[in-house]
């Protein structure tokens, strides 16, 4: 694992995913956004965890699959982000998509958010899947996931 890169689990396993092709893409996705990589940490958890991290931080009382910290310094981006991997599951489920899919998704939507792009205001949802699909265009799903 690098220096910059963080994986840290509540009440789940660790993704199966090649961490230094990840931070290939996550410093790809960056660069493209004008960014460069600070330390990332992400926390995967389960329902449990990023409902008690949304009611005690946000004071929000529902699931969500990422809630990111940002720590961003001018454009060195760097954070915290929680995702539940049930809640990945579930939208995944919802949506159509495969759980790999979905996982990376997710994982690059809080990296996008620490790179300043936001989705709750009006049109900005669009914005922000048009920058996801993007970079999911780049990530390559057979060297980033153990066992392609």
């Amino acid at each position: 694992m690098s220096e910059r890169l963080f994986i840290q689990t509540e009440n789940v396993d660790v993704p199966e995913l090649d961490w230094n092709e990840v931070e290939r893409w996550i410093s790809a996705v960056a660069k493209a956004h004008g960014c460069r990589v600070g330390q990332l940490v992400y926390i995967f958890c389960d329902d449990t965890k990023i409902l008690e991290v949304n009611r005690q931080f946000l004071q929000h009382d529902y699931f969500t699959d990422i809630i990111t910290f940002d720590y961003t310094r001018g454009q060195r981006i760097s954070g915290d982000m929680f995702i539940s991997l049930d809640t990945v599951k579930t939208n995944a489920e919802t949506v159509g998509a495969t759980y790999r899919n979905e996982l990376l998704r997710v994982i690059i939507h809080g990296v996008l958010h620490l790179c300043g792009i936001n989705d709750k205001g009006p049109g900005e949802r669009e914005i922000m899947e048009a920058h996801e699909n993007e970079a999911l265009a780049i990530s390559n799903p057979k060297t980033i996931w153990i066992n392609g």
